[in-house]
């Protein structure tokens, strides 16, 4: 959608009010950033939970599939409830992602815990919560898993995740299929039978079945299909030399959303046909039963859901060569386009019907030249003190922030229905030093 000939789509309950300005949740963001602050991170959860939906609807409900969120593109105990309460699992990549579901009260058994490089104590974390199933990536975690397990007298359910050698059409940062990969034991040279033989020989592992992830902001659907020809062509191969029969195969996630005009991201019931299609067809094709199959969306459920405000201060043009309108935030609260070139909508949120009348680029404040979050985008006149809302900022903006310069990460609020709750406080400079030490020999100068 667009507005005023502004060229931003609108996602979820987002829209321009009678006072002009941007509205999501029911929230004038004009309000929210006086109350709130900026940056903010503003997440629509009717918006969020309606993508939960979908995939609910056309994965679980039409073809008996599981899907579990993927907890790395935006993750706190708040979004954990949401995720709970539409029924999905849930998938962490780390102690401190799995700590966030159990403080929130998520359901272990729902819990899908991945990671390359799984420490003894995380590990043992999940076993002794009884997280629904561990990802196990390489050779040594499967011993690591089996050793940790008898200690605890327990037997632990896994799943192998593999590298299936597909090339996806993404940026090189976030690919994971192809066999170069840091993920995964690859299918071509024999790694990845020998983990699902180990696996089946250990005492203390419950072989589950098959992971694969090629890769993310994908909108091309054939990769997943490629992706679910050969996994299912490995299935086969894992019986004939082991007798074993794959209950589960997870293929990852990885669908695109739309963040700048030319963004064309299927659907989710499209991405449900082509992905549970390919699977049934490929599992008749090998003479195996079909097995139960799981996907892992992450930005698809929360990136739309998301926006960032921001305030901008300082507007600084060079006659004949551009003019920078710089916002309070920048690459802290959103590293995405300084590492993979990520692009972005925004509009004016307080001059929200106001049509554009120049180019402009946006400028974080952060001490590097690469702190650049839009480069050359249409906008009202910008002053200081305008309120600047960026689209579709709730994946991997949140969970990748940092403390650069030593600036504190923004709040976050979930919008519904008008109210706005806070569901991570902003920083303050005291939560920046409180982990800072001053050893006794320098406290005495």
């Amino acid at each position: 959608m667009t507005h005023g000939g502004l060229k931003m789509r609108f996602n979820g309950t987002t829209r321009v009010n009678e006072k002009g300005h941007l509205e999501i949740g029911g929230c004038d963001c004009v309000e929210l950033a006086r109350e709130f602050g900026t940056p903010l991170y503003v997440l629509d959860e009717e918006c969020f939970r309606q993508n939960c939906r979908e995939y609910r609807r056309f994965f679980m409900e039409k073809y008996g599939a599981d899907v579990v969120y993927a907890g790395k593109t935006l993750l706190n105990m708040a979004v954990c409830r949401i995720v709970a309460n539409e029924g999905l699992g849930l998938d962490v990549g780390s102690g401190g992602e799995l700590y966030t579901a159990l403080k929130a009260g998520f359901p272990a058994e729902r819990i899908f815990f991945h990671g390359n490089n799984k420490s003894p104590e995380e590990l043992a974390m999940a076993i002794e919560n009884g997280v629904g199933r561990i990802m196990a990536d390489n050779m040594h975690e499967l011993e690591l898993l089996n050793g940790l397990a008898g200690g605890n007298g327990k037997k632990v359910p896994v799943i192998i995740r593999v590298t299936p050698g597909i090339e996806a059409h993404t940026h090189e940062y976030i690919k994971t299929g192809q066999i170069d990969s840091k993920f995964g034991l690859v299918i071509e040279n024999g790694q990845a039978m020998a983990g699902v033989k180990r696996a089946l020989e250990l005492d203390n592992i419950d072989f589950k079945g098959l992971h694969c992830h090629i890769g993310s902001q994908i909108f091309e659907l054939d990769s997943y299909c490629h992706a679910a020809a050969v996994m299912l062509s490995f299935v086969r191969m894992v019986y004939e030399e082991t007798g074993c029969t794959i209950g589960e195969l997870d293929l990852g996630g990885g669908l695109g959303v739309y963040y700048v005009e030319g963004d064309r991201p299927p659907l989710i019931r499209d991405y449900a046909d082509a992905v549970m299609g390919a699977v049934i067809e490929n599992a008749l094709k090998q003479g195996t039963p079909v097995p139960r199959v799981i996907v892992e969306p992450g930005r698809s459920i929360s990136g739309p859901a998301g926006t960032t405000l921001y305030t901008v201060g300082a507007v600084k043009e060079i006659p004949g060569v551009r003019k920078y309108v710089t916002v309070d935030g920048g690459m802290g609260d959103n590293p995405r386009p300084a590492l993979y070139q990520a692009r972005y909508e925004a509009c004016l949120a307080n001059k929200a019907a106001t049509p554009p009348q120049e180019t402009v680029s946006i400028a974080g404040k952060y001490c590097e030249s690469g702190d650049m979050l839009i480069w050359d985008i249409r906008l009202p006149s910008a002053a200081p003190g305008d309120i600047l809302a960026v689209s579709c900022t709730g994946a991997y903006n949140y969970s990748m922030s940092m403390n650069y310069n030593r600036l504190p990460r923004p709040a976050m609020v979930l919008v519904n229905g008008g109210g706005a709750a806070l569901i991570n406080r902003r920083e303050s400079f005291h939560d920046l030093v409180k982990n800072d030490i001053i050893p006794e020999r320098l406290a005495a100068n």
